[in-house]
């Protein structure tokens, strides 16, 4: 494959303003908005911003996720609520931590207050709407994209901050982190699980970029650990793979509230059950335990997301749309690596916006040329041209008699029907084999499929390859070439291969 083709296959995605919907209304992003606008300047804040603990109870029952309680609670019920309440507390911080770092809400001065304190509890801000709460009912679908991936940024942070008990075990006796203890790099946190989200991506358009592909955590983990070459994991690759599918159990529990994915958490008891067993957490292979072991869904405004941060990062990410408002050769040369089902969307997008007939003749100009990649371009100049259908012919009648496009003419008008279709020269079909070899080459190697072709082609023409070698194309050496490759029959393997000799010979290559 040139190093000019598209790293990653084209992503099919929703309009701007579906996904602006979708950004809406995921969990995390919803309730930010509502706590800045519940906020005020009665609102109290620490000196990083963050809301004091005796603001949280008001914070998590304004987002309704405080429960009501037992007439007479038990012991038991008193502990439960007691969790209850803390982990709602901690969503509610986590939304308002969203809402200040994307500017849903302003805290002035906190800082300059707690300067004199150790105590960030102790230190007020002043708290007001931020601008970007005006975005959610005057801005566009561009703006609430970008507000949510601001949002997706915080979250990502935390993914990749250390959790909780590692922190607590790296405190020293002054009450500081040690970092050097911490054992926490948070370029190797950031990278790892951008990887991941990245073979999560590649795994979804890979298989169209439309329909959900769920993805067991066992298979991502082991996309970033297992080597492409090794056959059967040692002890220690399998143990990576589980404490990397442990890592990523709690970083996508995070990453699901703010609508990145849908996610199946890893089966506590699964867990308990492989601990006294004394085994790894990695599955046998069977399709019920490997579903206990998580499953991880990358939704549509992930794909967006995703997408848009690999963008931001230099990497070539494709969507389908891409292309519509470009010329012809664009399209052409866009789509000539692109899975079939995206191509055809590619095309049919472009072909929207134009009328047929002017259409189908800048086609047929973009699909001119003696270029190495030429021959593709002219290939999916005459699939594009199927799409416009009976309305492109007065245009194809136009090149019957271009010596790069006649043939292919001439193919499309016999595909389609038409009547009056001239007979080609002997010279043409010799040019539009080598020509269709080529591009099929181009697109897909050598599979089995071009293997039929070509033995096709030679019985139907007896002395094949000898005409083929005078064919004034520039890719004929290199056809012949791969047609002796291809070809089963010894003897038509040698004639292909003296022929492609002849070919160099003539051309002075």
């Amino acid at each position: 494959m040139s190093g000019d083709r598209p790293t990653l296959p084209p992503v099919r995605l929703p309009s701007d303003a579906e996904l602006a919907r979708d950004a809406l209304a995921v969990p995390l992003l919803a309730r930010a908005v509502r706590l800045a606008r519940w906020a005020g300047p009665g609102t109290r804040v620490g000196a990083g911003g963050e809301l004091v603990d005796e603001q949280l109870p008001d914070a998590a029952e304004v987002l309704g996720l405080l429960g009501t309680e037992s007439p007479e609670p038990t012991e038991s019920d008193e502990a439960l609520a007691a969790q209850a309440r803390a982990d709602a507390e901690a969503e509610a911080s986590e939304a308002w931590r969203v809402a200040v770092d994307t500017g849903l809400v302003e805290v002035e001065d906190a800082d300059d207050d707690a300067s004199d304190s150790h105590d960030s509890q102790d230190a007020d801000g002043t708290v007001s709407a931020g601008a970007a709460l005006e975005l959610i009912t005057s801005g566009s679908p561009q703006d609430i994209l970008s507000l949510w991936l601001d949002a997706l940024d915080v979250v990502f942070a935390d993914a990749t901050a250390p959790v909780l008990e590692d922190l607590a075990g790296a405190i020293g006796d002054d009450g500081e982190i040690d970092l050097d203890a911490l054992d926490w790099d948070p370029e190797v946190e950031a990278e790892f699980l951008e990887g991941v989200l990245g073979n999560l991506y590649l795994l979804t358009v890979g298989e169209g970029g439309t329909d959900p592909v769920p993805v067991p955590l066992p298979v991502l983990a082991a996309s970033m650990i297992v080597p492409d070459d090794m056959g059967e994991p040692t002890d220690d690759v399998l143990e990576q793979v589980s404490e990397a599918m442990m890592r990523l159990d709690d970083q996508f529990a995070l990453l699901e509230p703010i609508g990145l994915v849908t996610y199946v958490p890893v089966d506590e008891a699964l867990m308990v059950e492989d601990s006294e067993a004394g085994s790894d957490a990695v599955p046998s292979g069977d399709d019920e335990d490997v579903s206990r072991y998580g499953v991880v869904t990358l939704t549509p405004l992930g794909l967006h997301g995703i997408r848009s941060r690999m963008r931001d990062a230099g990497v070539e990410a494709p969507a389908v749309g891409d292309l519509a408002e470009k010329g012809a050769d664009a399209l052409l040369e866009g789509v000539a690596h692109f899975p079939e089902p995206a191509a055809r969307a590619e095309t049919e997008q472009w072909l929207a916006r134009r009328g047929a007939a002017a259409a189908a003749r800048e086609l047929l100009v973009a699909a001119k040329g003696t270029d190495p990649g030429a021959p593709l371009r002219r290939l999916h100049c005459q699939q594009s041209l199927a799409l416009v259908g009976a309305e492109a012919e007065p245009a194809v009648r136009e090149v019957l008699d271009d010596p790069e496009l006649g043939g292919l003419a001439r193919v499309w008008l016999a595909e389609l029907g038409a009547a009056d279709v001239p007979p080609p020269p002997e010279s043409m079909i010799f040019w539009l084999a080598i020509d269709t070899i080529a591009a099929q080459l181009d697109a897909e190697g050598e599979p089995v499929e071009l293997q039929e072709l070509v033995e096709g082609l030679v019985g139907q023409h007896s002395g094949f390859f000898d005409a083929a070698w005078r064919v004034d194309h520039p890719a004929t050496a290199d056809v012949l070439e791969a047609m002796g490759r291809l070809h089963q029959d010894r003897k038509s393997a040698k004639e292909a291969r003296k022929a492609a000799f002849k070919a160099r010979s003539r051309s002075g290559g």
